[in-house]
């Protein structure tokens, strides 16, 4: 089940996210650390109703952002479509036991499918640029790469913005 989350899931919701950052780390992805992302951002996600959790027998798995509010790192990029009604992804993660079987699929879906149907224009995203099976995942659902931008907190290295045109 996809649904909103709760204030309540955020002890769950940072153990998923502790396991994906060393599962990136023990891959030489060094996307996530102790700046990004915290307990404060998934607070301001859930209280503007943006994060979404993954569910499984009770057991979150997953989670993503999905949000109308365009990060300032995003300004400069030329983007395919106006700034004007898009939608953002942030924050996709699905814990290291849980990958392969689709549940990252689904919850990408479910952020196209409320772009669709609220008649957006595109959707956006980035990804780390050393993150190569993250830009395979986007390019082979149709997004387009489109030039980097970089979060100093986060690493020296790029990431590349995606958008997907609906």
């Amino acid at each position: 089940m996809i649904r909103p989350a709760k204030i309540g899931e955020i002890h769950q919701i940072m153990c998923v996210t502790k396991a994906c950052a060393h599962h990136m780390l023990a891959q030489g992805i060094e996307q996530w650390n102790d700046h990004y992302p915290s307990q404060e951002i998934f607070n301001n996600d859930i209280e503007r109703g943006e994060l979404f959790v993954k569910e499984i027998d009770g057991q979150i798995v997953g989670y993503i952002c999905i949000t109308t509010v365009m990060d300032e790192e995003y300004l400069p990029v030329k983007w395919l479509t106006p700034n004007e009604i898009n939608i953002y992804v942030h924050r996709l993660a699905i814990h290291p036991d849980f990958q392969g079987k689709g549940y990252a699929r689904q919850l990408m879906d479910k952020a196209e499918k409320m772009a669709r149907e609220e008649n957006y224009t595109s959707v956006r995203l980035d990804t780390f640029s050393k993150n190569e099976r993250n830009q395979r995942f986007y390019e082979a659902r149709g997004y387009k790469k489109l030039e980097p931008i970089y979060f100093p907190k986060q690493s020296p290295y790029p990431f590349y913005c995606y958008e997907l045109i609906l």
